[in-house]
């Protein structure tokens, strides 16, 4: 299998479009504007326990459907067509937000679910094409390209939405409100664009069983769903995969913790709303080198060694953030953050990438996608929990803060272990078995 750079750059500028998403509406202004404007004259509590529940439905829906649809598409070979659904229904729905009047949270909660389950379902099927893009050798690379091209891409233009925010008369709007309503616009316009190279460039493979007729593609949708029941008891005999899953879904659980609770975590400690921006940006724009920089790292060490790597960095971020005191150890702890996240998503994408068989690759991307959506379940209330009960030992909230954050450091000592026992090349050889079998 020979590598197309042109299907490359198409397949990771779909990264570039989507994580536009990623940034400026999911971390950085649909919660602001949800708070401030669509749900005003609400208690903080409630619109907080409001947006929650938007996330655990969307999430929830993703990792229910993940593995059917990818089975379906497997057997469909309709993985872009799968993706452009998603991608399209999230572009609308993002667009849609410009539209919600002040007060109407839940005309905004409802757009954002769906624009969630489109960034969230497009991902499955953008990750499967991955296994028939590049050969093995160059899994590593290609992979974080496509986690450096959305580090850039939404960081860049989350860092212009930003800028007309602060200053909203150099762009024509009255207020900072009529900028953060035009960035809504923006996203959807800059997923939506950057996205064809993806539909122009990269070509799905061929199979004898692809759907022509509405017959036959019923058929898909049954042939999906006994595909899926099968690999539900091939997953429990292929014990490289399964070990991987469980370690990946721990680890990648105290990834995502840091990512969604940072900014709540540097609110509860003092640090200024503005402060907190900064680093984010500054984790998005180290984060584009950094990414290609382990790219190149897997392919000289092995992507499993260069992924303890990045786990140990989040280790040592976990605990460090305990003791932090001014907002200028908050930026070097968002580099570090910056230094290690795009690595460890995009190797630890890449690494299964190649122990699971590649005519089954959307669905058992769909298995991979769900454990990411599960994964920020545990995470966030363990490390809640351990605050409540730091506090309910009598100690102040600022220290039950901080033991909750190093408290995060368990799920990367344990995935860590786990993943030490995960055995490539015996992944590799339980992956051939099952493609020959098939």
């Amino acid at each position: 299998m020979l590598s197309d750079k042109k299907a490359i750059l198409g397949w990771a500028l779909y990264d570039w479009a989507n994580s536009a998403f990623a940034t400026t509406i999911m971390a950085g202004f649909f919660p602001l504007f949800f708070k401030q404007l669509w749900s005003v004259g609400v208690d903080a509590t409630v619109s907080t326990a409001r947006l929650g529940m938007a996330n655990s439905i969307a999430g929830t829906t993703v990792a229910l459907l993940a593995p059917v649809l990818g089975a379906i598409a497997d057997k469909g070979t309709a993985k872009k067509k799968f993706l452009f659904f998603f991608a399209y229904m999230g572009v609308v729905m993002t667009s849609s937000l410009y539209m919600v009047s002040k007060g109407d949270w839940l005309f905004a909660i409802l757009l954002y679910i769906f624009g969630i389950i489109g960034f969230s379902g497009g991902n499955i099927f953008y990750d499967s094409l991955l296994t028939g893009l590049a050969s093995e050798k160059k899994l590593d690379f290609v992979s974080s390209l496509g986690f450096a091209f959305g580090y850039l891409g939404g960081g860049l233009l989350f860092a212009l939405n930003v800028w007309m925010t602060l200053r909203p008369e150099t762009f024509g709007f009255a207020d900072a409100a009529g900028a953060v309503r035009f960035s809504f616009l923006t996203v959807g316009a800059w997923w939506a664009v950057f996205s064809i190279p993806l539909l122009l460039l990269v070509k799905e493979p061929d199979q004898k069983s692809e759907v022509k007729s509405q017959k036959s593609k019923t058929n898909a949708v049954r042939a999906g769903f006994t595909q899926l029941r099968n690999t539900f008891h091939e997953i429990k005999h292929l014990k490289t995969i399964f070990l991987f899953l469980l370690a990946y879904w721990l680890y990648i659980d105290g990834v995502d913790t840091i990512i969604v609770m940072a900014v709540d975590y540097g609110i509860s400690i003092g640090f200024q709303s503005n402060d907190l921006i900064v680093a984010l940006l500054i984790t998005q724009f180290v984060g584009f080198p950094c990414a290609i920089g382990f790219g190149w790292l897997g392919g000289k060490i092995g992507a499993k060694r260069a992924i303890f790597i990045a786990i140990a960095g989040y280790l040592f971020v976990s605990v460090w953030g305990a003791f932090m005191q001014d907002k200028n150890e908050f930026y070097v702890l968002a580099v570090t953050v910056g230094l290690v996240q795009g690595g460890i998503q995009a190797l630890s994408r890449s690494f299964y990438a190649r122990i699971i068989p590649v005519e089954k690759s959307a669905e058992y991307f769909g298995f991979y996608n769900m454990i990411g959506k599960f994964a920020t379940v545990l995470g966030p209330v363990f490390m809640g929990g351990t605050g409540l009960l730091v506090k309910a030992m009598g100690y102040s909230s600022n220290v039950a803060s901080r033991v909750s954050i190093s408290a995060i450091s368990l799920f990367f000592i344990i995935g860590g272990i786990l993943l030490y026992f995960v055995n490539e090349e015996k992944g590799k050889e339980e992956a051939e078995y099952l493609s020959e079998k098939t």
